[in-house]
Parts: structure tokens; sequence; C-alpha cells
């Protein structure tokens, strides 16, 4: 031991010094790639501001907005984890980087860790040709035919789980219960429904669920990829979940093959998969792209990712801006009456969803006060030049933020006001740059009418088949991120029936 104290203590010094020049090299890089951008003047060796992130995410996407709009350049930067990172404020320039996703421009990421999670194959990634041949491919997948098929489903589901919200809060009275994971159950149950219907079955929905819950958790931890960890089990459990699908699509090939009625959207996509496989097969040729069934099960779970933990934060915060606001929820309730009665036993059909105007602009009003993707990550895979006097270095992760667009424009955005999308003020026209939520360019959400029509459906369900009560407390509606955002006492509520009877719903 002394021996080897003696060998390595000269040794100290250049130890220290090579570490020293590394720390300094990191700022020097940082100071370079910053310029005169807002953002902090020195950052933590290797990790950053990672922390920071991790332990309060609204926080600190919180500061870099504060930055960007006093400094009035419309962005700022930082350094997380390795990674020189920009934060646009601007709805222009975040415009900007939407409208150059290309693989010499930017790329999508979806997540800052999301290629380790999702893989390098997913539609999160594709650009150019491949990109519109698989939009090409998906759009069958929400016409009004398939939609009016996806919404008879939602009804169902969202009835079966209102009535659990209803016992559950009988069972815990007087105290109220959390909606999160209940709404998230929601959701996930209806993704399973909609997506792949009738493939999944209980034993394997129970499992679905868990390993979704455990990408979920791993999405909010650093991509520490050793066996124990939060990120190694979210990756594991992709994997898991991409090969059920995968089942799913090979199920509804079969089912497809036989020209029977689709009844979920893999086979609605699978009608005209299934005719390309034959053609191809008959006239001797290889399969074409996108069709095999692992791609198919990626893709499908790009549809979970993007509409399970979205719609779930969209339905909490519908629930806690309606009881601050007593008046919306008794106009939803008389448009709603005028519409649709409980006592009918019949499902809403597609033409009176379509009718129920404010309950739509309600709707619209949820998701543009509070997007439920606050950031959009991208990568610059080359130098980007921004404004006139600053262009993104190689490599950085660039977050435009659909959050912070929300409240630009609009007429006293701080407000939650339905009215603004009403026929007379047309804000959703007027400011249509400003919604982003949903994105924009060659990567808007291409199931952004899906998801708009559950949390329709969902407002309509809820105001007229239950009563309802947040309880309130300091800070309860500040903003916490799993991954997308919700309240942060996770909406705390009592719930009780206030129809005759919960109505009979069936296909």
């Amino acid at each position: 031991m002394n021996s080897l104290l003696a060998f390595l203590s000269p040794l100290l010094p250049f130890v220290a010094s090579l570490v020293f020049l590394l720390l300094f090299l990191e700022q020097i890089s940082y100071l370079k790639k910053k310029r005169s951008v807002p953002g902090p003047p020195l950052v933590f060796p290797f990790v950053g501001n990672a922390i920071p992130l991790v332990r309060n995410p609204a926080r600190f996407w919180e500061i870099q907005a504060s930055l960007a709009k006093s400094s009035g350049v419309g962005f700022s930067v930082n350094y997380i984890a390795g990674n020189f990172i920009v934060f646009i404020r601007d709805t222009e320039l975040s415009h900007k980087i939407f409208a150059n996703v290309r693989s010499d421009a930017m790329n999508l990421v979806g997540h800052p860790f999301g290629k380790k999670l999702f893989g390098e194959d997913n539609l999160i990634y594709m650009l150019g040709q491949k990109h519109k041949d698989l939009r090409r491919r998906i759009a069958p997948n929400f016409t009004p035919k398939a939609l009016s098929t996806y919404t008879a489903l939602q009804q169902i589901i969202i009835l079966k789980h209102l009535k659990l919200w209803d016992q559950k809060s009988s069972e815990s009275s007087p105290k109220p219960i959390p909606l999160r994971f209940l709404a998230r159950d929601l959701n996930l149950e209806t993704s399973q429904m909609v997506f792949v219907g009738p493939y999944l079955g209980e034993k394997v929905r129970e499992k679905f669920r868990v390993d979704y819950n455990l990408f979920n958790v791993g999405l909010m931890k650093l991509p520490i990829d050793l066996p124990g960890t939060g990120f190694r089990n979210a990756r594991l459990a992709v994997n898991r979940l991409v090969e059920v699908l995968a089942d799913c699509a090979e199920k509804s090939k079969v089912k497809m093959k036989r020209e029977e009625e689709p009844s979920c959207l893999i086979d609605f996509w699978m009608q005209d998969t299934v005719k390309e496989l034959e053609a191809a097969a008959a006239a001797g040729e290889a399969e074409p792209v996108h069709t095999s069934n692992y791609e198919l099960g990626l893709y499908l779970f790009d549809f979970l990712f993007a509409a399970q933990d979205a719609s779930t934060s969209s339905l909490l915060w519908a629930v806690s801006l309606l009881d601050s606001h007593s008046e919306v929820v008794a106009k939803v309730r008389d448009e709603v009456k005028s519409i649709w009665s409980p006592e009918s036993d019949s499902l809403i059909s597609s033409e009176q969803l379509l009718e129920m105007k404010y309950t739509q602009a309600v709707a619209r009003e949820v998701v543009r006060y509070r997007a439920p993707a606050t950031v959009v990550p991208h990568v610059a895979a080359a130098e980007f030049p921004l404004t006139d006097s600053y262009t993104i270095p190689k490599g950085a992760i660039v977050f435009p933020s659909a959050y912070e667009s929300s409240f630009q424009g609009f007429i006293e955005p701080e407000r939650f006001d339905p009215d603004r999308f009403s026929e007379e003020r047309q804000e959703d026209r007027i400011f249509k740059r400003n919604f982003l939520a949903f994105g924009a360019g060659s990567h808007q959400c291409v199931g952004q009418r899906y998801a708009f029509n559950q949390l329709v459906l969902f407002i309509a369900m809820f105001c007229s088949l239950l009563d309802f009560k947040r309880h309130r407390s300091d800070g309860c509606d500040e903003i916490a991120f799993n991954p997308t955002i919700c309240p942060k006492d996770d909406c705390m509520v009592s719930i009780s029936r206030r129809c005759p009877r919960f109505p009979n719903l069936s296909l």
C-alpha cells in the first residue's frame, strides 16, 4: 500500500491539473456557445443544472421563460448533463424550429433522452419522404368513420371510470380522492381499447398497465442505464410494450384479411396494409416498409405515448378549472342537456358532439391554458441561424415552448375564458399561430382530433353525470411534471352522482 501511494503521489498534481483543465474548457465551451444570450454565467461541472431540472422542472422552466421574456430576445440558454440547451419562448421563433425539422437542421426528439428509451426507428425521429409515407399510411386511422368508431368506445370507457370514481369517492367520504392515477387509468384503458381493442386480454392489460407505469417513472429519471435504475426499468418496459403491440398488429392483419368490419385503430390501419402485403407477395416482392409487426408495434407505442399522458393532463386541469369557474360548468350542463340525455341510454353521436360548440370551446381553452407538453425537444443537427445575431450551435437541445406561446397574443391570456373561442371572438383563428399545444409543421400531432374528442366527451359527461368539489390547499394548482403537467396535489376532489341514474351505454 505504501509503495502504491509512493507511486501515485507524484501523479496527483498532474491529475488535479487535468481535472482543472477539463473544468475550465467546459466553462469556456459553454460561454462560447452562450455568447450574450441570457442564461447562467457559470455552470456546475459535468451535470450543469440537471439536478434543479429533475428536482423542480416547473421552477426550472419558469426561470428560463423569465430570462427569455425580460431580456426581450425571446429565448435563453442553459447547460444540462453535458448538453447545451436553448429554451425558446417567442412564438415566431418556435415556429421557425417546427418548420425546419429535417436532417440538416432540427431533429425532433420528443424527450431529451428519448432515443435511448424509444429506439432509433420510431415515428418521432423520422424525417423526409419516409416520414411523409408513414403519415400517409396513418391517415385512414382518423377519418370521420374511424373517429365515430372511437367516440363510441371512448364514451363507454369514460362512463365505466366515472362510475368507479363515484364509488371510490363515496367510500372515501368525507376525505377527497386524488384523480391523477384514476385519470391515467381511464386514459390508458381508452388508448388500449381504441388502438388495439379486442386484441388485449385482461391479464395482458394488467401487465401493460404496470409496464406503462414503469415507463412513465423512467421518463423523469436521469439516463443512468444500469440494472435496477428507473431508466433501465423504463427501457425494458418499452421493449415489452412494443412486443405486445406488435402481436396485436399481427392479429389485426388476420382479421382484416377476412374483410371484417374494423373495430379499432389498428384495424382501420391494416385494411389497406394487408392488401399491399398480398400484392407484394403475389408479385414476389419484399414487404413494403412500415408494415412489419415490429414496426407497427413501435408506431402504436408512439401513439400511446402521445395520447396517454397529454390526455391525462388535460382531464385533470379540466376538473380543476371547471371547479373554480361554476358559471362555465352551468353553461356546459345547459348545452349538453339540450343535445343529449343520460336517461336516453344512447351514445353521444358524432353529429351531437359537433353541436356542443361551447363544450368544445371549454376543451380548447383547457388545452390553451395548460398545454400538456409544455416544451417539445429538438436537437440541432447542424448550426442553425435562429436570429440575425445568434446561431444555435450544432448538437444543442432546443426547447420551443408550447406553454409560453399560449400566453402570447390572446386577449387577457392569463384569464381562463372559453368564450375567446366563440364565433363572435374567434381567437382560435386570429391567434392560431400562438396555439401550439398540438405542435406545428410536419410533425404536428396527427391524432389531435381524437385527443380533442376525448376531452370534449369527458367534460360533457363529467359535468352532466357528476357533482364535484375540488379540495383546495396552498399551492394545489401549482404545476407538477408527471411527465406532462398536472396539479401539484394530484387534483383532490369529492364526487357524487347528480343524475337520477347512470346511463346504460353499449355499442
